[in-house]
């Protein structure tokens, strides 16, 4: 019984927020164009984000690298999670709070897009890497939960998946994440629509 009460419970809250999302569908539509024009003007999208989101940002990145629908031309997107070096050495000589932050600064570029990924709206690494890259002249695009947090402070784009559910949240992320691959793919003309 409690098994079934599990199951049916986190279902039909999955549907509540899944049936929530279109409200998004604006914003959706101004993130995606902002990666395409990236992509279409030799720039690259940036993914980042801690723990559960980190493991977001490395899943969306490669997606788009090697190949969401199909094999088709490779799409410049990078997670700055992975490099286990830059992440320490900045961790212990400039505090955690840089660990994006710096990465921003030495790979982003003008026109290039930064995707924060943050459940909460409140990570301060991921806040401080969203406020360089708009220093520098890159477009910015948050994922995040309920009200946004002070991630929409941060943010050209922000989705703000309507749950104070992490797990819900989660869930809505990947699937924005896919949308968007999958956006950037088509308008691209990489893959038919």
């Amino acid at each position: 019984m409690l098994f079934s009460t599990i199951f049916r419970n986190n279902l039909a809250e999955h549907r509540r927020v899944m049936e929530e999302m279109d409200a998004l569908e604006e914003e959706f539509a101004h993130a995606a164009a902002s990666c395409v024009e990236a992509i279409s003007g030799g720039g690259k999208i940036m993914f980042f984000g801690n723990g559960g989101s980190a493991s977001d940002a490395q899943h969306l990145a490669t997606e788009l690298s090697v190949r969401y629908i199909k094999d088709r031309p490779a799409i410049a997107a990078i997670a700055i999670t992975t490099d286990s070096s830059v992440l320490t050495a900045t961790a212990n000589d400039m505090g955690y709070e840089e660990v994006f932050a710096r990465q921003i600064e030495a790979l982003g570029r003008p026109g290039d897009v930064a995707i924060g990924i943050s459940t909460s709206g409140k990570s301060p690494n991921v806040l401080r890497a969203l406020d360089r890259a708009k220093t520098q002249g890159m477009v910015t695009i948050g994922l995040s939960g309920a009200d946004g947090g002070p991630m929409k402070d941060f943010t050209d784009h922000i989705l703000e998946v309507p749950s104070r559910t992490t797990a819900r949240i989660q869930e809505m992320h990947i699937t924005l994440g896919h949308m968007l691959c999958a956006a950037i793919e088509q308008k691209l003309g990489l893959v038919e629509e």
